[in-house]
Order: structure tokens, then sequence, then C-alpha cells
């Protein structure tokens, strides 16, 4: 009977490779089509692994706690060619590739179907078909791939080859040599400098950090390579308060804020554009993420084409991915880059923060605690009790300018004021 490998799956977009975190069968278990078989960590949320078809599992090569590439063999499933073939596999010719010839197994492999095309709906910034990519051997160290933030002044932008390579066998990047005052030339760390460092290391309590934690680090670290600022601005919530009051299904703050900045992009794409060379791509679609706090990390579920999608129409599917965020649980469709995220810090009783956006992303937009103040009112010619918030809006200075930043700020506070038309 043919044998079929069992591959990592595309996790969703931007997601590259997954630790393995459980293995829910063992060799000779019969399984079923679409039957999740083993559970693995992104730096987005816990996902599982499916077999393409029904079958008995002869063999598990994937190691629990290891990372591993999108498209990387996990195992071998042993079906039959029928089965095989309603899965889109085709037995592999005597020229094509490598063949397993073990026990009289052969292997096969998937079937493009003709008909089918790959969705670039979702897609922003989309990489020319052209381009091919290799990938490392899976490991059982957790990856911090990224391009680092030199380290302070110029002591790392020279890093020698026996430096690099005692990093690399560290698994640590010259972000990580930040904290070291070199006595190099030119402040240039030493290999000296650098195994001190790593000695005084063992003196202090250590823990692992988790693989969101990684993510996190790394996807700032890329963040600040380029020059973010943030302006901001207060925001009456008094009729957006009222407005969820006599809503039947009470949409969120948050939900109130992401249908604003979505119709304010939608108005000029240009602002949630990239800059690549001299070119600003603008995006596709106005796909916007939020901020939900999980275990040691953020979680940023996506809510598609926000611009075209009523107030109404988005409560429940926002609750749900609020749910799906808190249980790690997120689907593919609810992953992505996105242009902007918008993250309600005012949970945290905090009233002014200067959030950071995703490196992918040119515009975080951030909403502060509602606090009862004294608000003038023109028309009873006195200060009236108002509830205020703060509005932030951190954004890349290479695309937008302050005065931009702030029209596009306030054009958010003005479609809160009129939350019906949302």
């Amino acid at each position: 009977m043919p044998r079929i490998p069992i591959l990592m799956p595309q996790l969703g977009e931007a997601i590259a490779e997954a630790v393995v975190r459980s293995i829910r069968v063992k060799p000779q278990d019969r399984v079923e089509g679409d039957q999740e078989i083993i559970e693995v960590e992104t730096n987005k949320t816990n996902m599982g692994v499916t077999v393409p078809c029904r079958g008995k599992v002869v063999e598990i090569t994937a190691v629990l706690d290891a990372s591993y590439p999108v498209g990387a063999t996990l195992g071998y499933l042993e079906v039959t060619a029928a089965d095989a073939a309603k899965a889109g596999f085709k037995e592999l010719g005597p020229n094509r590739g490598k063949q397993k010839t073990t026990n009289s197994r052969r292997v096969v492999e998937r079937e493009p179907k003709k008909t089918e095309v790959a969705s670039t709906a979702g897609v922003h910034f989309q990489v020319d078909e052209q381009e091919t990519f290799t990938v490392a051997e899976p490991t059982a160290v957790r990856p911090t791939v990224g391009l680092p933030v030199p380290a302070n002044a110029t002591g790392a932008t020279y890093l020698s080859p026996r430096m690099k390579a005692r990093m690399q066998e560290l698994g640590l990047n010259a972000a990580d040599l930040s904290g070291i005052a070199g006595t190099g030339a030119g402040g240039r760390v030493t290999i000296e400098d650098f195994e001190k460092f790593v000695r005084q290391l063992d003196n202090h309590a250590q823990s692992d950090a988790s693989p969101m934690r990684i993510a996190v680090a790394d996807a700032m670290r890329r963040s600040c390579l380029r020059p973010l600022a943030t302006v901001g601005r207060p925001v009456l919530l008094d009729r957006l308060l009222l407005h969820r009051k006599q809503s039947p299904n009470k949409p969120g703050p948050t939900l109130y804020v992401i249908r604003a900045l979505a119709i304010a992009i939608a108005e000029n794409t240009a602002v949630g554009g990239r800059l690549v060379g001299g070119k600003i791509i603008h995006p596709r679609s106005i796909d916007i993420g939020f901020a939900v706090e999980v275990d040691d990390g953020v979680l940023v579920p996506l809510i598609r084409e926000v611009d075209n999608k009523p107030l109404k129409e988005m409560v429940d599917a926002y609750n749900q991915l609020v749910k799906q965020a808190q249980s790690r649980k997120l689907s593919l469709e609810a992953t992505g880059t996105g242009i902007a995220t918008v993250t309600n810090f005012g949970k945290f009783d905090l009233v002014w923060a200067t959030p950071i956006p995703l490196p992918e992303q040119n515009l975080v937009l951030g909403l502060g605690v509602g606090r009862k103040k004294p608000v003038w009112s023109d028309e009873v010619g006195t200060f009236v009790p108002a509830t205020e918030a703060e509005l932030t809006l951190s954004f890349d200075h290479r695309i937008l300018d302050g005065g931009a930043a702030g029209r596009l700020l306030s054009r958010v506070a003005d479609l809160l004021q009129k939350p019906e038309t949302l």
C-alpha cells in the first residue's frame, strides 16, 4: 500500500514554522480523514495538524518541542490507492524525486488541481511567485530570527567571525549585546567582553522565554528599525456609551474604534500603506487587528474588510475572536498581518501610552481609560461633566508626518461622535 507524508501545513499568513507541542497518535493507529493528530504552537496561537485522508499511521518523525518549517514531513500515513487519489495524491514515477522502497512501500505526492488558484484576497503585500526560498532543517532550539536593532552606540556595529559563531552557539543576536559596555576600539564589544557578560548571567535567576515572548521580542526589534512617532488627542465618549447602552448586542468600545479607523483609512488608503523603495504600497483591503492579552504575550486577531461591514454585523464575530484568542485557538482566517492594530490600553486604567506598530504595519491606534471631566459646552455656556478618553496614534514617520497623523486621528474622533453611522 502507498505511503503519503504528513506535512506541516501553512498555518496562516506570515507564519513560517511551528513548535510541536503534543502528538496524539502512535504508529499503527488508525485515523480518519481530517483527524487532528498533532498540536503545534506558533507565535500567534495553538493549532492542529490533520491527516488528509483515512489510513494507518506507520511512522511519526516529529519530535516534541522541536520547531519545523511549513512543508516539513512530520510522519507517514499508509493509505489505499483509492483514498490517496481522493485526497489529491498521485504515485511518484521512477524519475520523480526520492521514492521510499522499504518493505515495498510506495511514497505518493499531492497532485495540485489545475483549477486551484491561490487566493490573494487577504494578502496585502504579495511576494513575486518567481521568488524561491530555502528552509533550515528542524531543530529543538526555538527560533530567534529577525533583523536585530544595533546595540548601543557603535559597540555592535562590527561582529568578528569568532563572536558571531559564539553567539550562534548560544542562540543570541546582536540586540542581546545592548547591555554590554564594549572595551574595544570605538566601543566595540570584544569576545572577552562577551564571555564576561555570559559568565555574569549565571549569577542571576533564569527562566525559558516562551515562543510567544520570543516572537514579540523579535517583532519589536524589527519594528524599531523604523522612525516611529506618536500623536494623541482627547475624545468624548458619551455618545458612544449611550449608543452602546441602547444597542441590543452591546458592542465594546474597541469595536467602535476599529470601525471608525477603517472608515478613516478607506478615505485615503495611502496612510495604511508601506514604504518599499521609492513607492508607497497601498493595501488591497482594510483588515484591522485588535490586541488581546494572553498568558505571556499579546495576540492580534484580525477582522477583514472592516470598512465594508457595519458595526452591528461585527459584534458576534468580534466577541468570538476574543474568546478564541484567550484560549489560543484562533482560526486561520483570523490570523495575518492586517494593516493596523487597535489596542484598548484603558482596560489597564492607563490614560496615555505609546504602543508600537507591528513590523508589517504602519499604524497602531490606542484608546485610554475614560474619565469624568468638566468640558465646556457652548450650548449652555458653562462646563458640564463628560466622559473623556485619550486617543493615541503611533505611526511610521516615513509614511506620515505629524499633520497627516493628526488629521487621521481627528477623523477617527469625529466618527466616534456619530456612533449611529458606524
